[in-house]
């Protein structure tokens, strides 16, 4: 009977340490945003971003010039001509800073969509590399550190092997 209990602890004791270690689960972490800032695309669409956002730069300082330049012409004439005339002007002129601000938001949301167009290839190629990785070690979870849910890092850091598997 005593070697029935020391089995039935044994056995007891052997499944529980199964289950335990079958419970526990591999875990990485990576920071993606280090990751896609090092990839060479990113560098590419970070040039193309510029140019563009300096071209609308450039088209709304020369809107802006123009705008001052008429708003200097007929306030210097404002008194050679009738109520009439003045009044055609200042809606003119109120109309061209009305242009200027769709301009500028217009502007702003081009960039925006740029920034997305350009930027979801890279972060799907980032993921695709990220999950193969994970997918080869073994890993089950892989954390994003940037986005701060981080409570521990002392796991398998996997931003070395992915810009290895990225070639970077």
């Amino acid at each position: 009977m005593k070697q029935f209990k020391t089995i039935l602890l044994a056995t007891a004791l052997c499944i529980g340490t199964l289950s335990f270690s079958q419970a526990q689960n591999k875990v990485a972490h990576i920071n993606t945003q280090e990751l896609i800032s090092a990839m060479p695309e990113m560098k590419a669409a970070q040039t193309q971003l510029e140019t563009l956002g300096k071209t609308y730069q450039t088209d709304i300082q020369n809107m802006a010039t123009e705008f001052q330049n008429k708003v200097k012409q007929y306030d210097a004439e404002a008194s050679t001509k009738t109520q009439e005339e003045n009044t055609k002007r200042a809606q003119e002129v109120q109309t061209m800073e009305q242009n200027i601000r769709q301009f500028q938001g217009q502007a702003q949301q081009d960039l925006q969509k740029k920034e997305i167009e350009l930027l979801k290839p890279i972060t799907e190629k980032a993921k695709t590399a990220i999950l193969k990785v994970a997918r080869a070690q073994g890993f089950e979870y892989v954390l994003d550190s940037a986005q701060g849910v981080m409570i521990m890092a002392d796991g398998k850091n996997l931003l070395d092997d992915v810009k290895k598997e990225l070639g970077i």
